[in-house]
Parts: structure tokens; C-alpha cells; sequence
């Protein structure tokens, strides 16, 4: 009795893990001014506002047509779904270098800095094809913060 009882609560444990990490996704701001409010409604204030379009964000909880969502240095706040898109862009955790080509041994374009917004355009399974500025190339899938799937 008393191991089945533990192998309830461990499964228990272990499904609603599984289920409070579905909840939690990246989204991008879709336009280059965002209003965060205090909470899920246009008659909560305006906590502070995002003027970087493409952003990524974590979106860590819903109501109705609002997320609640939190950025890389851990603000947080409502944004009304209208100003969100599906993400495709990430933030360097580390400078990385740009290749030509998905492959640490073809011909390096340029090194790219810790903080830098990348757009990504195609992604594999450890690299990802970026723009930043006026350069295209690859970038390895290893100390972004915003998942690209």
C-alpha cells in the first residue's frame, strides 16, 4: 500500500511538471512601441512600455486576450494578445560567432555580442540561419534565451 502510494505521488509530481512547463512559451513583440500593464485589462495603468519590435518574451500565464509575460532581466507585466506574434527571434547569452555556412569549420563573418536581438530565418537541429543589421549567416543553438523550435 504504502508503495503505491509513493508511486502515485511521484507520478502526480511528475505529470504536473510536465504540464507547468507546456504553459510557459516565447512569444516576440510585433511592434516597435508595447504597453505593459499591471494586470489582464485595458483599465489596469501602463506599468512601462517595450520599444523594441521583435522582443522575445516569455509568456508565463493567460487571461482572456491578455498574456502575462516576463523578459530576459525579469520585468514582468500584461501585454493584450494583439501585440504578439509567434517568435522567431532569440537574445545572445554569450558573444558568439556568425558562419557562413552550419558548420564551426566554413568561414566565420563576424562575432556577434552578448545582448544582441537576432531574427532567425531557418533553424536546424544545432544551428539557426540570422539576420542581425545587415548580415545573414548561422549561429549555433547554444546560449539564447528565447526558444526557437
Amino acid at each position: 500500500m504504502q508503495k503505491l502510494v509513493i508511486l502515485i505521488i511521484f507520478f502526480t509530481a511528475s505529470f504536473s511538471n510536465v504540464f507547468a512547463q507546456e504553459e510557459e512559451y516565447f512569444l516576440m513583440l510585433k511592434n516597435n512601441e508595447v504597453n505593459v500593464r499591471y494586470g489582464p485589462g485595458f483599465d489596469y495603468p501602463i506599468k512601462f512600455i517595450y520599444k523594441k519590435k521583435y522582443l522575445p518574451i516569455k509568456i508565463i500565464d493567460k487571461k482572456e486576450n491578455f498574456r502575462r509575460i516576463i523578459d530576459l532581466k525579469n520585468n514582468s507585466g500584461w501585454i493584450h494578445t494583439s501585440q504578439l506574434r509567434k517568435n522567431k527571434s532569440f537574445i545572445l547569452l554569450e558573444n558568439q560567432l556568425l558562419f557562413t555556412k552550419p558548420t564551426k569549420y566554413s568561414k566565420p563573418i563576424l562575432k556577434i555580442s552578448k545582448g544582441r536581438l537576432l531574427i532567425a530565418k531557418k533553424c536546424r537541429k544545432k544551428w539557426c540561419k540570422v539576420k542581425t543589421d545587415d548580415y545573414l549567416g548561422w549561429i549555433l543553438k547554444e546560449n539564447l534565451w528565447g526558444k526557437i523550435n
